[in-house]
């Protein structure tokens, strides 16, 4: 990742074969800034483009290619960033792009900085690859992107769903979905082809549910690693992962097909009444033939990416030299709003980024000490085979994302099935050949196995990929083999200048403390807790409140006992024996008042009527 507060260049290397002639140099130059844009016609707003237009474009190269990116940040007093998603960055931590491997594939570049990608920084990143084990099984190539969609910009939004206001975090629902960031999406195919269509999720926040009416995919890839064909009528992609798949056109023209993206709407908290969570495409067979609506579903039910085979059939690693377990829980700071942690700990960025910290800070460097009590850092020795377990303690669904690897997924349990230590899994339960990729979804209440081996010194981020997640501290760092780093790894002048000009410093542990680097003293820190039972301030409220109750209870108490200021004895006792002496003369008395006819129910002013006698 790249801040680009001046004018830096960035390099990606798409493999190791940098010594080739025939390598090819592919330059960019993106000049970041607002633009207007209207994708769902519901009315323009700001938008962050490249070149003055939205949306931005693909980055596109072959295996072998050099890739240069000059980036100059336009967006007045925002810094940027750039992360090429899913590529390993082989001996290019500092740049977020490879070097050193050949890694083909669809993958995507996006904004790493606070809540910036919503907004529009996004967009493909293809690698494409001869030697690819699918080459002459299709004619073309489609790259379709899905995603969700907001009215409001994130710096509107991100100050209330952080804040006391929303003590549940609950998230904001998007406005709408796109397809290439547009609705009503027409592709034009031809009958008899087979097209590799690669499709990416470059949304903020929704899973999306995918499927072409009348068509099927053979799926060969996800988030970069081939697989061996499987057949899906439906996918799911959270947030930030990648599928590709081959889809075969049928051989006549006599109509179109709707594809659909159907939002998860079972991450949302609550569902607007004008809330449209479908978004619908064609694929065009006869352009002036009926484009007709998508069809209603009887279930979601999609293909199960855990059952995929990697195309290269590595087995699973072996038992893992070190073992991260991770908490995931969602709750409240003292200072009332709702966050995100792993292991009771919400991510809160350092003074001195990791990077120059592992650089700086000579054999502590092995320590995670150094690097700040809240950026949940674990360091790995190179060479290590390394698990990750994560149990969601919390009611959502949750697409974990490392960088600079893809890892084996060895397994996911179902719904509301607790913590993995309670599920009597053992190595045995693993499967032979494990599915790969970069970014798995987490289901409610469950718990992932992740496997890897650190073979790529680096700093490595491991997080939620919802947006909201993100900023409100659900991530961790992997410190990937720190000695090695220092011993091969050289950062340009040009990013020392960035963060001078940023007032960032580039030397020491996560407080910039340079002489002491085991003393935290000055790091950027979380909220405090909340406090565990009464603040003085409620103990104080309340001690009043109780005063309050027990006094009105003796002024009611009081006020009943009080005699009756308008009765008179005297006077009433008079007009009793009046009332007697009178009924005595006219002969009615108890047992006359008993002889009518019928009784009458008298209904006070304001109350129930009730039946009569």
């Amino acid at each position: 990742m790249l801040s680009t507060r001046l004018f830096p260049v960035c390099c990606i290397w798409a493999t190791a074969l940098l010594g080739i002639s025939s390598a090819a140099t592919v330059t960019y130059d993106f000049d970041v800034t607002w633009v207007t844009a209207n994708p769902d016609g519901a009315f323009d707003r700001p938008t962050i483009g490249i070149n003055g237009q939205w949306p931005i474009p693909p980055i596109v190269a072959n295996v072998g290619d050099n890739v240069v990116v000059h980036v100059k940040n336009s967006l007045g007093n925002e810094t940027t960033s750039l992360h090429f998603h899913g590529l390993y960055m082989n001996g290019t931590t500092h740049m977020d792009g490879p070097a050193q491997i050949t890694q083909p594939g669809t993958y995507w570049y996006h904004s790493h900085t606070r809540g910036q990608y919503p907004d529009g920084l996004r967009g493909p990143l293809i690698i494409h690859d001869p030697d690819s084990p699918f080459t002459g099984q299709y004619d073309e190539e489609i790259v379709l992107t899905v995603s969700d969609w907001y009215h409001d910009l994130m710096t509107d939004l991100l100050p209330g769903f952080i804040s006391k206001s929303n003590p549940t975090g609950a998230e904001p629902v998007p406005n709408n979905a796109l397809f290439n960031e547009t609705q009503n999406l027409k592709v034009a195919i031809q009958p008899g082809k087979t097209y590799l269509v690669r499709m990416i999720n470059i949304g903020a926040f929704a899973g999306q549910y995918v499927w072409f009416e009348g068509h099927n995919m053979t799926i060969v890839e996800v988030d970069g690693v081939y697989t061996q064909p499987a057949v899906a009528d439906m996918i799911y992609l959270s947030a930030a992962q990648r599928c590709s798949f081959l889809l075969t056109t049928k051989n006549e023209t006599s109509a179109n097909y709707a594809f659909v993206g159907s939002m998860d709407t079972t991450l949302f908290d609550t569902l607007p009444d004008d809330l449209n969570y479908n978004v619908t495409g064609w694929l065009v067979y006869d352009g002036n033939a009926a484009f007709p609506d998508a069809a209603f579903v009887d279930e979601l039910n999609p293909f199960d990416d855990m059952t995929l085979i990697p195309w290269d059939n590595q087995t699973l690693l072996g038992e893992p030299d070190q073992t991260i377990e991770l908490d995931v829980i969602m709750d409240n700071l003292g200072d009332g709003a709702n966050y995100a942690f792993f292991n009771n700990i919400t991510y809160t960025a350092p003074k001195v980024p990791t990077l120059y910290t592992a650089l700086s800070t000579g054999e502590h460097a092995s320590n995670p000490l150094v690097y700040g009590d809240y950026t949940n850092s674990f360091v790995l020795e190179k060479g290590q085979v390394v698990q990750i377990v994560v149990n969601n303690l919390d009611s959502g669904r949750h697409p974990f994302h490392l960088h600079g690897h893809a890892f084996q997924a060895l397994y996911r349990s179902d719904e509301e099935a607790g913590t993995f230590e309670d599920s009597n899994i053992t190595e045995a339960d693993f499967p032979a050949i494990p599915m790969r990729r970069d970014t798995l979804v987490l289901y409610p209440d469950g718990n992932i196995v992740l496997r890897f081996q650190a073979d790529n010194p680096g700093i490595w981020l491991f997080h939620c990929h919802i947006e909201w997640h993100v900023t409100s501290g659900l991530m961790a760092t992997i410190v990937e083999a720190p000695l090695d780093l220092q011993k091969t790894l050289t950062i340009p002048q040009s990013h020392y200048d960035v963060c001078s000009a940023g007032g960032i410093p580039t030397a020491g542990n996560a407080a910039g403390n340079t002489v002491d680097v085991l003393d935290l003293a000055g790091e950027n820190r979380a909220p405090d807790p909340l406090p565990e039972g009464f603040t003085t301030r409620g103990k104080v409220a309340l001690a009043f409140s109780c005063l309050a109750g027990i006094l009105g209870v003796m002024v009611v108490a009081w006020y009943g006992l009080s005699p009756d200021p308008n009765s008179h004895p005297a006077v009433e006792q008079r007009v009793a024996e009046a009332q007697v002496g009178q009924e005595a003369a006219h002969g009615t008395g108890a047992a006359a008042k008993n002889a009518g006819p019928e009784e009458i129910v008298t209904v006070p002013s304001g109350g129930s009527r009730g039946p009569r006698a």
